[in-house]
């Protein structure tokens, strides 16, 4: 009796470890390589290529809508933002590549409903949308405006998709490396000295009660983090803030057809 039920309990705890989740997220890791090209702070994804060959990322969705809730209320805090945020990005490449082509992935939404707000996804057993993982879960229930340079909103203007998975043991240095990244590009973030001006993406406005939050204003959020060489991070801190245009079009891999011969 001894010897089986010892049996009993391995074979039991072996099931559990079939079933535990991934929080190397190595498949999604793997999707990301593969798929996705990062040129200097920006990103495209091969959309047409990952729409031919669906079953990693399937596979990666389907073992983020196994989690239960219990589970996740197990996992570390660096887990839980970590897996929220792939599974903020997974999803949202996972809608986009099974509606591909598409211009923008605001062709995805209703008449009167934005594709932020569809539920398309099951999480913890319930079906939710994107702004679900954002804004109910991510910024609730952390104050950390990072968070906005590492969810990817499939559009050219957000802060690249990164072609790695975030780790929940480096998640700090990878969120602080995607908002670094982010304001590196001067296409979306730069500052003019001789207007004392930032021009930064709407996303400091958008969700700018985040970074006064977490460093007192906008601006003192962005200076210490511009490029080396951009300003005095002391007059940067007091300086005037306008913001560009956001551009919503879809960031995917130009076709090869279409490259410059240049």
């Amino acid at each position: 009796m001894t010897h089986k039920f010892g049996a009993l309990i391995l074979g039991c705890s072996l099931t559990l470890q079939a079933f535990a989740f991934d929080h190397g997220h190595a498949a999604w890791d793997k999707w990301l390589k593969r798929f996705v090209t990062v040129s200097g702070a920006t990103s495209s994804v091969d959309y047409k290529a990952a729409k031919a060959a669906p079953d990693l990322l399937k596979s990666y969705v389907e073992s983020l809508q196994k989690v239960t809730p219990s589970e996740y209320g197990n996992f570390s805090d660096p887990e839980k933002k970590a897996f929220l945020i792939n599974a903020y990005n997974a999803h949202t490449v996972n809608f986009v590549t099974d509606s591909y082509p598409i211009k923008s992935i605001k062709d995805l939404g209703g008449l009167f409903t934005s594709p932020w707000k569809k539920e398309f996804f099951t999480l913890f057993g319930e079906p939710h949308h994107l702004d679900y993982l954002e804004h109910t879960l991510l910024r609730k229930n952390w104050k950390e405006p990072r968070i906005h340079f590492a969810v990817n909103c499939a559009s050219k203007g957000c802060p690249a998709l990164r072609n790695e998975a975030f780790l929940a043991p480096k998640l700090d240095a990878q969120l602080e490396a995607a908002a670094r990244s982010f304001l590196s590009d001067s296409t979306r973030n730069r500052w003019v000295a001789a207007e004392d001006k930032f021009y930064l993406s709407k996303i400091f406005s958008w969700y700018g009660e985040d970074f006064v939050a977490a460093a007192g204003t906008v601006q003192a959020f962005v200076a210490p983090r511009m490029p080396a060489g951009a300003g005095d991070p002391a007059k940067m801190a007091k300086g005037a803030i306008a913001y560009s245009e956001y551009d919503w079009s879809l960031n995917e891999t130009p076709p090869r057809g279409n490259a410059s011969k240049n």
